[in-house]
Protein backbone atom coordinates (compact mmCIF):
# COMPACT_ATOMS: atom_id res chain seq x y z
CA UNK A 1 0.00 0.00 0.00
CA UNK A 2 1.38 3.39 -1.08
CA UNK A 3 0.48 6.23 1.28
CA UNK A 4 1.09 9.93 0.71
CA UNK A 5 1.55 11.82 3.99
CA UNK A 6 1.54 15.59 4.37
CA UNK A 7 4.67 16.43 6.37
CA UNK A 8 4.69 20.20 5.78
CA UNK A 9 4.23 20.91 9.48
CA UNK A 10 7.74 19.59 10.15
CA UNK A 11 9.13 22.72 8.46
CA UNK A 12 6.86 25.01 10.46
CA UNK A 13 6.89 23.89 14.08
CA UNK A 14 8.31 21.54 16.69
CA UNK A 15 5.11 21.59 18.74
CA UNK A 16 2.17 19.17 18.90
CA UNK A 17 1.45 18.78 15.18
CA UNK A 18 5.08 18.03 14.33
CA UNK A 19 5.35 15.65 17.28
CA UNK A 20 2.32 13.76 15.98
CA UNK A 21 3.83 13.38 12.50
CA UNK A 22 7.30 12.36 13.73
CA UNK A 23 5.89 9.88 16.20
CA UNK A 24 3.63 8.16 13.68
CA UNK A 25 6.29 8.04 10.96
CA UNK A 26 8.77 6.53 13.39
CA UNK A 27 6.33 3.81 14.40
CA UNK A 28 5.16 3.09 10.84
CA UNK A 29 8.39 3.36 8.85
CA UNK A 30 9.50 -0.30 9.02
CA UNK A 31 6.14 -2.01 8.70
CA UNK A 32 5.85 -4.55 5.89
CA UNK A 33 3.55 -3.75 3.01
CA UNK A 34 3.66 0.02 3.53
CA UNK A 35 5.36 2.55 1.28
CA UNK A 36 5.26 5.96 2.96
CA UNK A 37 5.90 9.05 0.83
CA UNK A 38 6.26 12.42 2.54
CA UNK A 39 4.61 15.30 0.70
CA UNK A 40 5.64 18.81 1.60
CA UNK A 41 5.64 22.43 0.55
CA UNK A 42 8.25 23.45 3.08
CA UNK A 43 9.63 26.80 4.07
CA UNK A 44 9.05 29.25 6.86
CA UNK A 45 7.92 32.83 6.85
CA UNK A 46 4.76 34.61 5.78
CA UNK A 47 5.26 34.27 2.02
CA UNK A 48 5.91 30.51 2.22
CA UNK A 49 2.82 30.12 4.41
CA UNK A 50 0.64 32.07 1.99
CA UNK A 51 1.80 30.00 -0.99
CA UNK A 52 1.31 26.74 0.88
CA UNK A 53 -2.15 27.58 2.20
CA UNK A 54 -3.51 29.30 -0.92
CA UNK A 55 -2.05 27.10 -3.66
CA UNK A 56 -0.29 23.93 -2.55
CA UNK A 57 -2.96 22.53 -0.22
CA UNK A 58 -6.10 23.29 -2.23
CA UNK A 59 -4.70 22.57 -5.72
CA UNK A 60 -1.25 21.04 -6.08
CA UNK A 61 -1.57 18.47 -3.32
CA UNK A 62 -4.70 17.11 -4.96
CA UNK A 63 -2.82 16.52 -8.22
CA UNK A 64 0.11 14.99 -6.33
CA UNK A 65 -2.20 12.48 -4.65
CA UNK A 66 -2.79 10.59 -7.90
CA UNK A 67 -1.13 7.18 -7.74
CA UNK A 68 -1.45 6.80 -3.96
CA UNK A 69 -3.73 4.29 -2.30
CA UNK A 70 -4.42 6.80 0.48
CA UNK A 71 -3.64 10.47 1.08
CA UNK A 72 -3.28 11.44 4.74
CA UNK A 73 -3.28 15.16 5.56
CA UNK A 74 -1.90 15.59 9.06
CA UNK A 75 -3.36 19.03 9.73
CA UNK A 76 -6.82 20.37 8.96
CA UNK A 77 -5.75 21.61 5.50
CA UNK A 78 -6.41 19.35 2.53
CA UNK A 79 -6.92 19.46 -1.26
CA UNK A 80 -10.30 20.45 -2.64
CA UNK A 81 -10.25 17.58 -5.17
CA UNK A 82 -8.14 14.68 -3.89
CA UNK A 83 -7.38 11.87 -6.32
CA UNK A 84 -7.06 9.23 -3.63
CA UNK A 85 -9.09 8.32 -0.55
CA UNK A 86 -8.48 11.17 1.91
CA UNK A 87 -7.88 11.11 5.66
CA UNK A 88 -7.59 14.40 7.55
CA UNK A 89 -6.22 14.70 11.08
CA UNK A 90 -7.74 17.43 13.26
CA UNK A 91 -5.77 18.35 16.36
CA UNK A 92 -8.21 20.96 17.67
CA UNK A 93 -10.87 23.42 16.59
CA UNK A 94 -9.35 26.45 18.25
CA UNK A 95 -9.60 28.45 15.03
CA UNK A 96 -13.39 28.19 15.39
CA UNK A 97 -13.70 28.32 19.18
CA UNK A 98 -11.14 31.09 19.74
CA UNK A 99 -10.57 32.90 16.42
CA UNK A 100 -9.30 36.05 18.16
CA UNK A 101 -6.32 34.05 19.44
CA UNK A 102 -4.92 33.70 15.90
CA UNK A 103 -3.28 36.02 13.39
CA UNK A 104 -5.73 37.43 10.83
CA UNK A 105 -4.65 35.24 7.88
CA UNK A 106 -4.68 32.04 9.89
CA UNK A 107 -8.05 32.95 11.39
CA UNK A 108 -9.84 33.54 8.07
CA UNK A 109 -8.16 31.00 5.82
CA UNK A 110 -7.99 28.37 8.56
CA UNK A 111 -11.73 28.34 9.17
CA UNK A 112 -12.45 28.02 5.45
CA UNK A 113 -9.84 25.29 5.00
CA UNK A 114 -11.13 23.32 7.96
CA UNK A 115 -14.71 23.37 6.73
CA UNK A 116 -13.61 22.43 3.21
CA UNK A 117 -11.47 19.54 4.42
CA UNK A 118 -14.34 18.10 6.44
CA UNK A 119 -16.56 18.13 3.33
CA UNK A 120 -14.16 16.11 1.17
CA UNK A 121 -12.49 13.80 3.73
CA UNK A 122 -13.39 10.12 3.58
CA UNK A 123 -12.36 9.76 7.22
CA UNK A 124 -11.28 12.13 9.98
CA UNK A 125 -8.75 11.44 12.71
CA UNK A 126 -9.27 13.26 16.01
CA UNK A 127 -6.50 13.22 18.62
CA UNK A 128 -8.93 13.00 21.55
CA UNK A 129 -12.52 12.24 22.40
CA UNK A 130 -12.94 15.95 23.14
CA UNK A 131 -11.86 16.91 19.61
CA UNK A 132 -14.20 14.27 18.19
CA UNK A 133 -17.10 15.87 20.07
CA UNK A 134 -16.07 19.31 18.80
CA UNK A 135 -16.10 18.04 15.20
CA UNK A 136 -19.62 16.74 15.63
CA UNK A 137 -20.91 19.86 17.40
CA UNK A 138 -19.24 22.61 15.35
CA UNK A 139 -18.98 21.04 11.90
CA UNK A 140 -21.65 18.32 11.88
CA UNK A 141 -19.10 15.65 10.96
CA UNK A 142 -20.86 12.27 11.20
CA UNK A 143 -19.60 10.37 14.21
CA UNK A 144 -19.00 7.22 12.17
CA UNK A 145 -16.46 9.05 9.99
CA UNK A 146 -14.27 10.00 12.97
CA UNK A 147 -11.57 7.83 14.54
CA UNK A 148 -9.76 8.83 17.73
CA UNK A 149 -5.99 8.40 17.46
CA UNK A 150 -4.24 9.92 20.49
CA UNK A 151 -0.70 11.21 20.60
CA UNK A 152 2.13 9.16 22.04
CA UNK A 153 5.14 9.96 24.20
CA UNK A 154 8.64 10.07 22.74
CA UNK A 155 11.27 7.94 24.56
CA UNK A 156 13.31 11.00 25.59
CA UNK A 157 10.58 11.82 28.10
CA UNK A 158 11.36 9.42 30.91
CA UNK A 159 12.31 9.72 34.58
CA UNK A 160 15.86 8.67 33.78
CA UNK A 161 18.25 11.42 32.81
CA UNK A 162 19.55 14.81 33.97
CA UNK A 163 17.31 17.24 35.81
CA UNK A 164 17.62 21.01 35.66
CA UNK A 165 18.59 22.55 38.98
CA UNK A 166 16.46 24.98 40.95
CA UNK A 167 13.14 25.24 42.78
CA UNK A 168 10.67 26.20 40.07
CA UNK A 169 7.44 25.26 38.35
CA UNK A 170 7.41 24.84 34.59
CA UNK A 171 4.96 26.00 31.94
CA UNK A 172 5.23 24.69 28.38
CA UNK A 173 3.61 26.09 25.27
CA UNK A 174 3.89 28.48 22.37
CA UNK A 175 3.65 32.08 23.53
CA UNK A 176 0.08 32.74 22.41
CA UNK A 177 -3.10 33.89 24.19
CA UNK A 178 -4.89 30.56 24.59
CA UNK A 179 -1.98 29.03 26.53
CA UNK A 180 -2.91 31.36 29.40
CA UNK A 181 0.66 32.03 30.42
CA UNK A 182 -0.47 35.20 32.21
CA UNK A 183 -2.52 32.96 34.51
CA UNK A 184 0.51 30.78 35.16
CA UNK A 185 2.64 33.85 35.97
CA UNK A 186 0.05 35.20 38.40
CA UNK A 187 -0.38 31.80 40.05
CA UNK A 188 3.36 31.29 40.53
CA UNK A 189 3.56 34.70 42.14
CA UNK A 190 0.74 33.81 44.53
CA UNK A 191 2.36 30.45 45.31
CA UNK A 192 5.72 32.15 45.92
CA UNK A 193 7.66 30.01 43.47
CA UNK A 194 9.75 30.73 40.39
CA UNK A 195 8.10 30.10 37.02
CA UNK A 196 10.07 29.00 33.95
CA UNK A 197 8.33 29.01 30.57
CA UNK A 198 9.50 26.83 27.65
CA UNK A 199 8.07 27.28 24.18
CA UNK A 200 8.37 28.96 20.82
CA UNK A 201 7.71 32.65 20.31
CA UNK A 202 4.16 33.02 19.06
CA UNK A 203 1.70 35.78 18.39
CA UNK A 204 -0.74 38.08 20.11
CA UNK A 205 1.98 40.11 21.80
CA UNK A 206 2.49 37.46 24.49
CA UNK A 207 5.76 37.78 26.37
CA UNK A 208 6.51 36.60 29.87
CA UNK A 209 9.17 36.71 32.53
CA UNK A 210 10.94 33.40 32.99
CA UNK A 211 10.86 32.49 29.31
CA UNK A 212 13.76 30.17 28.48
CA UNK A 213 13.06 29.92 24.74
CA UNK A 214 12.22 26.75 22.83
CA UNK A 215 14.53 24.02 24.15
CA UNK A 216 15.47 20.82 22.37
CA UNK A 217 13.54 17.76 23.58
CA UNK A 218 16.45 16.58 25.74
CA UNK A 219 16.57 19.98 27.43
CA UNK A 220 12.79 20.07 27.83
CA UNK A 221 12.83 16.65 29.47
CA UNK A 222 15.50 17.86 31.90
CA UNK A 223 13.40 20.93 32.72
CA UNK A 224 10.42 18.67 33.39
CA UNK A 225 12.39 16.34 35.66
CA UNK A 226 13.71 19.26 37.70
CA UNK A 227 10.38 21.06 38.10
CA UNK A 228 8.26 20.99 41.19
CA UNK A 229 5.35 20.48 38.80
CA UNK A 230 4.16 21.29 35.29
CA UNK A 231 1.61 24.11 35.22
CA UNK A 232 -0.57 23.81 32.12
CA UNK A 233 -3.60 26.10 32.55
CA UNK A 234 -4.46 26.34 28.85
CA UNK A 235 -7.83 27.81 27.90
CA UNK A 236 -8.34 25.39 25.02
CA UNK A 237 -6.56 22.27 23.77
CA UNK A 238 -7.29 19.40 21.45
CA UNK A 239 -4.96 17.13 23.41
CA UNK A 240 -2.20 18.69 25.53
CA UNK A 241 1.01 16.80 24.74
CA UNK A 242 3.10 18.37 27.57
CA UNK A 243 0.73 16.78 30.10
CA UNK A 244 1.72 13.22 29.23
CA UNK A 245 5.34 14.14 28.54
CA UNK A 246 5.67 15.58 32.06
CA UNK A 247 3.93 12.55 33.56
CA UNK A 248 6.33 10.26 31.71
CA UNK A 249 9.23 12.22 33.24
CA UNK A 250 7.85 11.67 36.75
CA UNK A 251 6.64 15.25 37.18
CA UNK A 252 3.29 16.13 38.82
CA UNK A 253 0.89 18.03 36.58
CA UNK A 254 -1.49 20.90 37.31
CA UNK A 255 -3.86 21.50 34.41
CA UNK A 256 -7.23 22.92 33.40
CA UNK A 257 -10.46 21.32 34.46
CA UNK A 258 -12.71 20.29 31.57
CA UNK A 259 -12.07 19.63 27.89
CA UNK A 260 -9.16 17.70 26.45
CA UNK A 261 -6.75 18.49 29.27
CA UNK A 262 -8.93 16.74 31.83
CA UNK A 263 -9.49 13.83 29.45
CA UNK A 264 -5.77 13.36 28.79
CA UNK A 265 -4.87 13.75 32.48
CA UNK A 266 -7.17 10.83 33.23
CA UNK A 267 -7.41 11.44 36.97
CA UNK A 268 -3.62 11.61 37.39
CA UNK A 269 -3.27 15.42 37.66
CA UNK A 270 -4.49 18.27 39.83
CA UNK A 271 -7.35 20.00 38.01
CA UNK A 272 -7.90 23.75 38.40
CA UNK A 273 -9.95 26.66 37.08
CA UNK A 274 -7.66 28.22 34.44
CA UNK A 275 -9.42 31.59 34.74
CA UNK A 276 -8.64 31.87 38.47
CA UNK A 277 -4.94 32.36 39.40
CA UNK A 278 -5.72 31.53 43.03
CA UNK A 279 -7.10 28.14 41.92
CA UNK A 280 -3.93 27.49 39.89
CA UNK A 281 -1.77 28.54 42.86
CA UNK A 282 -3.70 26.19 45.14
CA UNK A 283 -3.12 23.46 42.55
CA UNK A 284 0.63 24.07 42.71
CA UNK A 285 0.54 23.68 46.49
CA UNK A 286 -1.57 20.52 46.20
CA UNK A 287 0.79 19.01 43.64
CA UNK A 288 3.69 19.63 46.02
CA UNK A 289 1.90 17.90 48.91
CA UNK A 290 0.75 14.96 46.80
CA UNK A 291 3.96 14.59 44.80
CA UNK A 292 4.63 10.88 45.39
CA UNK A 293 1.02 9.92 44.65
CA UNK A 294 0.84 12.04 41.50
CA UNK A 295 4.19 10.82 40.17
CA UNK A 296 3.06 7.19 40.38
CA UNK A 297 -0.36 7.89 38.90
CA UNK A 298 1.13 10.07 36.16
CA UNK A 299 3.68 7.50 35.04
CA UNK A 300 0.95 4.87 34.83
CA UNK A 301 -1.25 7.21 32.81
CA UNK A 302 1.56 8.23 30.43
CA UNK A 303 2.36 4.59 29.69
CA UNK A 304 -1.03 4.31 27.96
CA UNK A 305 0.06 6.76 25.23
CA UNK A 306 2.42 5.01 22.83
CA UNK A 307 3.19 5.76 19.19
CA UNK A 308 2.97 2.06 18.42
CA UNK A 309 -0.66 1.99 19.55
CA UNK A 310 -1.41 5.15 17.57
CA UNK A 311 0.31 3.72 14.49
CA UNK A 312 -1.77 0.54 14.74
CA UNK A 313 -4.95 2.61 14.63
CA UNK A 314 -3.76 4.69 11.69
CA UNK A 315 -2.60 1.67 9.68
CA UNK A 316 -5.92 -0.04 10.23
CA UNK A 317 -7.74 3.01 8.91
CA UNK A 318 -5.46 3.25 5.85
CA UNK A 319 -6.11 -0.37 4.96
CA UNK A 320 -9.84 0.06 5.46
CA UNK A 321 -9.95 2.93 2.93
CA UNK A 322 -7.44 1.62 0.37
Amino acid sequence: MRVGIDVSALAQTRAGTARHIRGLLGALSDRPGLELVGLSAGGQGRLATLRRDALWYPVRLGAASAGFDVLHCTTFRAPLRPRAPLIVTVHDLAVLRHPDAFPRWHRSSGALALRGAMRVADAVVAVSGFTRAELVELLDVPLERIRVVPNGVDPVFSPDGPATEGDYVLAVGTLEPRKNLAGAVAAARLAGVELRVAGAAGWGGVMTAGWVGEPRDEELAALMRGARCLVYPSLYEGFGVPIVEAMACGTPVVTSRGGATEEVAGGAAVLVDPLDPSSIAAGIDEATRRRDELVAAGRARASEFTWRRSADLVEALWRELS
